[in-house]
């Protein structure tokens, strides 16, 4: 059972990397959207990286992309893009997670889903040339696997890298989308594996089951999962239950035989810790569950909790490998209760046990909400050291409030450590784009960049008239299907907003908006697919 002790650590030691960061490079480079990134190491060669991401493709919709570096980011290659499962016009890729094998095999997990024919799946690739190309795609699930369900929401990959019976085996956890309307309940977390090697999939189970069900009042318990240096498959997945515990509690599921059995174990907190009303809606709560490469039965969790007010990185820890858990540890360093939230939270085990986690941190902007200025922040914990050193900037520049950001999933964020050296994406919007920006940086000091991977064309819309007095038409080149058109004013205010727009076109009326500049948004299923100017006059 959790304690209830929330401990700030504090320390002395000074670290280099404190004050040591550099101009962060933007890896994706397009100028509609880029979100959802995701970054994998080669566990054989750290100078090996693989970046996938969601991305827009122009005259059709978001794609999965990715590149590759041999060189530790000096140089990367050609951008691939993923090819589409449903070839009718809007389907989209999003939620895309990357795993190496022992061998050096790198595996691509992902969406891809298309509401107008109600079509979805989750499926995995394979490349054997370090992520160069892909091979043709495994279905691990789809929207029709547990009918009425659509259980292909948010899917995470990992690999068991052991080297023991299972190992190679990889799993897949999943959960319930949002995209396809409302879901009946229960809801539950999904558990899938291939036992060969990624060519196909066993039949999927439900994560939970009887007195340790996820429940009916969380729609989409997210299932976070991890493996240890000795196979054992660890998972984390909300559950709220009234008969399993009157509060909100998070359930801990292991299996030591690949999933042919499991067991559990609660995580439980007070109710206003977790879901305290001081943190906003709209902040990114992601549940990252770690194992420790140099020790099987060192496991951590990160969450955000609010126990002063407002919301913190907080970290649980195992030593006995999820049987029991330790008092929770503020992670943070700004001073308590200080009404700055903090969220996007990563982190990642190096092979010896050295730790690092990161965040989007507000700490120096002007207010307490989501919607306000921040800068990606990050703390490192040695494996011979009980405390976290001082908290250390990994961004270069605090970045403006984007109303992209309120999207889901729009602004992912992932962080490694390999050989003292943290490599880190993430999206923002210093640009007014959302793209993904990289650093990578050694815990000595030394700064290493990249450069700037992509860059795409800005889809076709046409404004006419513009400037307008009365009324004004926009076509879009390509046809949409429940998309939105939102009006800002000059303030980054919504002031217009029309929804469920069909065809290639439509016509913006003037209403009692005054003379001015305005900027308009096109979004479809969360989606920004366009962007322009529209100028009012007379």
């Amino acid at each position: 059972m959790i304690g209830m002790k929330s401990t700030v650590i504090f320390t002395s030691a000074l670290l280099s990397i404190s004050s040591a960061f550099g101009q962060n490079q933007n890896i994706s480079g397009g100028v509609v959207f880029d979100g959802e990134p995701y970054l994998a190491v080669n566990p054989n060669n750290s100078q090996h990286m693989v970046v996938a991401w969601m991305g827009y493709v122009p005259f059709q919709y978001a794609a999965i992309k990715t590149r590759v570096s041999f060189n530790g980011g000096q140089s990367w290659s050609s951008t691939a893009t993923i090819s589409h499962e449903y070839t009718a016009f809007g389907t989209s890729g999003a939620d895309p997670s990357l795993e190496f094998d022992n061998s050096g095999n790198v595996f691509l997990c992902y969406i891809d889903f298309n509401t107008g024919i109600d079509s979805g799946s989750v499926s995995v690739r394979k490349s054997t040339d370090g992520g160069l190309s892909w091979g043709s795609p495994a279905e691990v699930i789809n929207i029709y696997s547990d009918p009425g369900k659509y259980p292909i929401d948010r899917p995470w990959i990992v690999i068991d890298r052991s080297g023991g019976v299972n190992d190679g085996n990889i799993y897949v956890t999943t959960m319930p989308p949002s995209v396809f309307g409302p879901i009946p309940p229960p809801y539950h977390p999904y558990f899938i594996r291939s036992t060969d090697g990624g060519v196909s999939f066993d039949q999927w189970r439900y994560m939970d089951t009887t007195n340790w069900l996820a429940g009916s009042i969380i729609p989409q318990p997210t299932p976070f999962s991890a493996i240890s240096s000795n196979g054992t498959f660890h998972c984390v997945y909300p559950s709220w239950v009234f008969s399993q515990n009157i509060n909100p509690q998070f359930i801990f599921a292991s299996s030591d035989n690949a999933g042919n059995s499991f067991s559990y174990n609660s995580m439980a907190l007070p109710f206003n810790i977790l879901f305290g009303n001081s943190i906003d809606t709209l902040a990114k709560i992601g549940l990252p569950l770690l194992a420790d490469p140099a020790d099987a039965n060192h496991l951590a969790f990160f969450i955000l909790m609010v126990p002063h007010g407002d919301a913190d990185v907080y970290m649980w820890e195992s030593f006995d490998g999820g049987a029991t858990w330790a008092d929770s540890v503020r992670i943070n360093d700004d001073p308590i209760g200080n009404n700055r939230m903090q969220d996007l939270i990563w982190a990642d085990f190096d092979t010896d046990g050295d730790l690092v986690v990161s965040w989007r941190d507000r700490r120096n902007a002007s207010d307490s909400t989501y919607t306000t200025s921040s800068e990606i922040w990050g703390a490192v914990r040695h494996k011979d050291s009980t405390n976290f050193y001082p908290n250390f900037r990994i961004s270069d520049t605090i970045v403006a409030y984007n109303t992209v950001l309120a999207l889901s999933g729009n602004d992912f964020m992932c962080i490694k450590l390999r050989n003292d050296t943290l490599n880190a994406v993430w999206g923002d919007t210093r640009n007014g784009k959302l793209n993904i920006w990289f650093q990578r940086m050694s815990l000595s000091g030394t700064l290493l960049s990249i450069q700037q991977l992509s860059s795409e064309a800005i889809p076709s819309v046409e404004i006419y008239p513009n400037p307008f007095s009365s009324q004004t038409t926009i076509h879009s080149g390509i046809p949409i299907k429940n998309a939105t058109l939102t009006v800002f004013n000059s303030f980054g205010q919504t002031v217009k907003e029309i929804k469920n727009i069909n065809g290639q076109t439509v016509v913006l009326s003037r209403d009692n908006l005054p003379n001015g500049l305005y900027f308009l948004r096109l979004t479809q299923y969360g989606k920004v697919i366009a962007e322009d100017k529209l100028v009012i006059t007379g």
